[in-house]
């Protein structure tokens, strides 16, 4: 559904454009709701889900029993951060101040599509990300398998 990679302009507001690109397709995904949430594994940058997406993940997250910290920690930063939001006549997201600052996303970001999200990233920790490589020691076997 969604991929990609394009440089995002944050304004002064918090607000971020939907590329044109995507417009057409996250109207159809989910009538223009989105699901604003941390990303669990990485700092430095949030996940934004189609609302019927979301609604799957929130579903399967507030499933896992919540006497385990790792779970209670995976629901609050999944499900108790979420935000829903809708682009405004300008294609515009406000993204949640509290979102913002803890992933350290300011003016310049850059937004992924991942298939059936978006990943939002703060310029710097995209950048340090990109420049990793993955060693052969990281190698799993379901990426050993894969023709590249």
């Amino acid at each position: 559904m969604f991929q990609g990679e394009t440089a995002i302009t944050v304004d002064d507001k918090g607000r971020l454009t939907i590329p044109t690109s995507y417009r057409d397709l996250v109207a159809n995904a989910c009538a223009n709701r989105l699901v604003i949430a941390y990303n669990p594994f990485d700092t430095g940058c949030l996940w934004i889900f189609p609302y019927a997406e979301w609604e799957q993940v929130r579903d399967q997250v507030n499933a896992l029993p919540s006497v385990k910290a790792v779970h209670r920690a995976l629901q609050m930063k999944l499900v108790g951060a979420a935000a829903i939001v809708e682009p405004d006549g300008a294609a515009r997201i406000l993204l949640p101040s509290s979102q913002r600052s803890a992933a350290g996303i300011e003016k310049k970001a850059v937004l992924l599509g991942m298939g059936n999200k978006f990943e939002l990233w703060s310029e710097q920790a995209h950048l340090a990300k990109i420049r990793q490589t993955i060693g052969e020691d990281e190698i799993s076997d379901d990426m050993a398998e894969l023709r590249l």
